[in-house]
């Protein structure tokens, strides 16, 4: 039986979760080719240039369920195709999430063919899922395509509920299971607990950045990264809590985990997730554009850009204008400390 080349020892610090570039006519309900192909490749080889540890793409923001099928086949090929120049061993999952087993198990084979070390995948959605048909799909398609590592994507809102405990221990057996994009940002409490003893160190539960310097002071090198959507925006924070945090120094860790939480604050994720919910895919789009690190392009249909309320386009901006500041201090602490080691 074949094995994934990627393991769970072999993930830690950061992983980025980039959107899919956009063309200007991906706004048009006629268009059909929508993925800026240039841009996708430049933002990977960003991603890698400033050292993000391993990348995940077509989740949510991803916008795995608006892509075409030809689409997202391009923009997987761009990306399969940009790491392995890197790194043939760069640990790279391409989301393949649809509405069935059988599409799923198509759309994993095509990556398996093309290279891809991995697969990000969620779970079906139209019906919600008990628990034991969670654990018997992931078992299908390990069997199916079990040359592809797996990171299991946890998203409460897309996926309609949490993954329970019993399933988490079930996916730990996998073999072909080797993470988790654990869900939410309230993430380290009774459940992320019972759910990292479930799984021990066969998988890794990986929780958002901005709180993993809570999980780290708890759960230590268990614990050895976390995902970042907001890497895309810049990703000097969170690689500064990846370097300090590594390195056991939990006083800076906690600086840093402190000004990213402020970064937040005004983002309405950090406030009212059901309602970040149902713009997820625009804010996404607003914020990265905003930032000015990747060119993301407008949304497709039918989450259209013009759609997102007032209110939420003015908190966006001021988490970006934030975080933009916090880069900034990133950059000066890092001088500072390299005067003082010098």
């Amino acid at each position: 039986m074949a094995f994934p080349r990627i393991g769970a020892s072999d993930l830690r610090g950061i992983m980025a979760y980039p959107p899919t570039p956009a063309k200007p006519n991906a706004g048009d309900i006629d268009a059909r080719d929508t993925v800026d192909l240039d841009e996708t490749e430049r933002m990977i080889k960003q991603l890698l240039r400033d050292g993000v540890d391993s990348i995940a793409t077509n989740g949510t923001l991803g916008e795995m369920a608006t892509l075409t099928l030809e689409e997202w086949k391009a923009f997987a090929s761009v990306v399969v195709e940009t790491v392995r120049a890197h790194d043939p061993d760069f640990p790279l999952f391409i989301g393949a999430t649809t509405l069935n087993t059988r599409d799923t198990i198509d759309r994993m084979r095509f990556l398996r063919d093309i290279d891809a070390p991995g697969v990000l995948l969620g779970r079906p959605m139209w019906s919600e899922m008990t628990a034991k048909t969670m654990i018997r799909f992931y078992q299908d398609v390990a069997e199916a395509v079990p040359d592809l590592a797996i990171c299991v994507y946890d998203n409460t809102a897309a996926f309609r509920g949490i993954i329970p405990t019993e399933v988490y221990e079930a996916l730990s057996r996998i073999p072909q299971v080797v993470a988790v994009k654990y869900a939410g940002g309230a993430a380290i409490g009774f459940r992320y607990h019972n759910d990292l003893q479930a799984v021990g160190d066969r998988i890794k539960l990986f929780p958002i950045e901005c709180i993993w310097f809570f999980a780290y002071s708890l759960y230590g090198e268990r614990v050895p990264g976390c995902w970042s959507t907001t890497a895309t925006c810049g990703p000097e924070p969170v690689l500064y809590l990846r370097d300090v945090l590594l390195a056991n120094d939990l006083t800076e860790g906690r600086w840093i985990a402190e000004r990213i939480l402020w970064a937040h604050e005004p983002f309405i994720v950090s406030r009212d997730f059901p309602e970040f919910a149902r713009y997820n895919i625009q804010l996404e789009r607003l914020r990265y554009e905003a930032a000015g690190y990747i060119k993301p392009g407008p949304s497709r249909p039918p989450y259209y850009m013009d759609l997102l309320p007032e209110q939420h386009v003015e908190s966006t901006l001021e988490h970006v204008r934030r975080w933009q500041q916090v880069r900034q201090e990133v950059a000066e602490r890092l001088k500072a400390r390299a005067a003082t080691t010098a």
